[in-house]
């Protein structure tokens, strides 16, 4: 906390503020002192931005505190409580008849992020794609690997493809994502062609006239339970340290693109994020864009030279 004074037009509103809270709210000495921390700092900041009174303050500037918490290291629940206090105080002026809104009402804390899995590196995911079994099941499961790692899908839609989706002249995939947003995907030429060995022997597996494009071995749509299984055994199988999950396949897909093309945008579209945060705003990029950054940044995005074991 800065030693200088705030500017009366700054402190006097806050020195009522107290008193309110002393004599008409009755809270105790520790809540009046967190009260005058919170504030006391919040002001300070704002000043050094340039407010001269209280009046100036909008929705704005109220997030500019927020994301200086979030600069600082400051917990979610932390910036909440600094929010509560500055809306109380808000209350108070417009109680005085000082303001006429309250600026930080439709203001929130960000929320705590769930962290992310750890990806698997680029050396990880060639152990694990190191499927050379030829019998259906081990055929379709490199497929879906190669597809989820390939394309970056989320579970269910890995899951909710149909064989109608996937052009294999394009290397396109039709994806229906959350909120049933339907986006066009390219996919890998290593996953092009263990799609191309999986639809030569899927007929040995699925049921006349299923759709989906990935089967169990009763003959119907493959479940989400069914995908995880058997990733996990694959991971166990060729010895990979990490875990494997559908989900962290994605991140890896996520991670190894953006660190070889540094375009968040395209990875963004790639994943079907519509926005990474609520604060950013990305451009739409063009299919023919994305199919180029990814044809360039995809490690697996070309097929291995015919010495390679694959070929």
């Amino acid at each position: 906390m800065s030693n200088a004074p705030l500017p009366s037009s700054i402190q006097k509103p806050l020195d009522s503020f107290y008193e309110f809270l002393r004599s008409e709210r009755g809270l105790s000495l520790h809540t009046q002192r967190n009260y005058k921390l919170q504030l006391t700092s919040m002001a300070e900041h704002l000043v050094s931005l340039g407010l001269k009174n209280w009046s100036q303050v909008d929705a704005a500037w109220v997030r500019q505190l927020a994301s200086k918490g979030m600069r600082d290291g400051m917990k979610p629940s932390s910036i909440a409580t600094r929010l509560s206090s500055l809306r109380s105080f808000f209350d108070f002026l417009i109680l005085r008849g000082d303001l006429q809104a309250n600026p930080a009402k439709g203001v929130s804390a960000p929320r705590k992020q769930r962290p992310l899995p750890k990806n698997l590196d680029v050396d990880e995911v060639g152990q694990l794609l190191e499927v050379n079994e030829d019998d259906p099941l081990s055929v379709r499961d490199r497929a879906m690997m190669e597809l989820m790692y390939g394309a970056g899908l989320r579970l269910a839609e890995l899951v909710s493809i149909n064989v109608k989706h996937i052009s294999m002249s394009r290397g396109e995939l039709r994806v229906v994502g959350k909120g049933d947003k339907e986006r066009k995907v390219p996919f890998s030429g290593l996953a092009k062609e263990w799609v191309s060995n999986w639809l030569k022997v899927r007929g040995e597996l699925a049921s006349p006239d299923e759709p989906a494009l990935f089967v169990s071995k009763l003959g119907g749509r493959i479940s989400h339970r069914n995908v995880q299984k058997r990733m996990a055994e694959w991971g166990q199988k060729q010895s990979v340290a990490s875990h494997i999950s559908p989900h962290k396949l994605r991140h890896s897909f996520a991670t190894h693109v953006l660190e070889s093309s540094g375009n968040l945008r395209a990875v963004q579209e790639l994943l079907g994020h519509e926005n990474i945060s609520t604060t950013q705003v990305y451009t739409h990029l063009d299919f023919q864009h994305l199919a180029n950054a990814y044809d360039k940044a995809h490690p697996r995005a070309r097929k291995k030279d015919k010495t390679d074991k694959d070929e």
